[in-house]
């Protein structure tokens, strides 16, 4: 069992840097403009991303006071706010809002997508990804009874999925479980409720494959992988 989850967490690890590496295939570059990212953790992304898309000003988003400092030493400008509160900024002060792997953790998450939309500037665009409920490892946890990892049932620890490489993992704070997980169309129903214009939805990751065929397979079935991924315009 420990060889089995050792090899498990080394894929997940892997579907989430293939996610990474979608999202900064959708960023269109945006010569000198300014770019969010919501949850920038301490900007190990938010930098490549913001040099991929050409910005020159970089906000961040984060709680955690370590994280902060790092993003910071990075030439981000951090924000410690909740997101369920709302955004700090203007109306249109961004051209780029990025969320990655956060809007399933939040309580208010129709008031999320509209300050997004809010911050937004008209000729601006939004990157999202989370997780994708209808995946086929979701689907298939749920046939054999246990529950899909990213669906947890504690606000403590992790249970519930024997296969979940991650289970019995004891949560840092309640505000790292994932309160509310998206299928392909709730996602894509949600945004267009909310005013956007969805260019892109698709999905990254599929488990139990590495990433060299999972691209492949989302390709042919974009519904059904690890992660939803979509660029909205306004």
């Amino acid at each position: 069992m420990n060889v089995l989850r050792r090899w498990l967490r080394n894929l997940y690890f892997a579907t989430e840097a293939l996610n990474k590496e979608a999202l900064l295939d959708l960023a269109r570059p945006i010569e000198g403009g300014r770019m969010l990212d919501c949850g920038c953790g301490d900007g190990s992304f938010t930098r490549p991303l913001a040099d991929r898309a050409r910005v020159s000003e970089v906000h961040g988003i984060e709680a955690q006071e370590e994280r902060v400092r790092a993003a910071e030493a990075r030439g981000i400008v951090v924000s410690q706010v909740d997101l369920n509160q709302g955004l700090p900024f203007d109306d249109g002060f961004f051209d780029i809002v990025h969320s990655n792997q956060l809007i399933e953790h939040l309580s208010k998450t129709d008031f999320f997508l509209r300050e997004i939309y809010r911050v937004l500037s008209p000729s601006g665009y939004v990157l999202l990804s989370t997780n994708n409920l209808a995946s086929w490892h979701n689907l298939l946890s749920l046939v054999l009874g246990m529950q899909p990892p990213p669906m947890h049932a504690s606000n403590e620890v992790i249970v519930g999925n024997r296969l979940d490489p991650f289970s019995g993992h004891h949560f840092d704070s309640s505000e790292d479980t994932h309160l509310r997980i998206f299928s392909f169309q709730a996602l894509k129903d949600l945004c267009e409720y909310h005013r956007f214009h969805v260019e892109v939805i698709r999905s990254t990751g599929y488990y139990p494959f590495p990433p060299f065929l999972a691209r492949l397979f989302t390709f042919l079935d974009p519904r059904h992988g690890v992660y939803l991924i979509c660029r909205l315009g306004r």
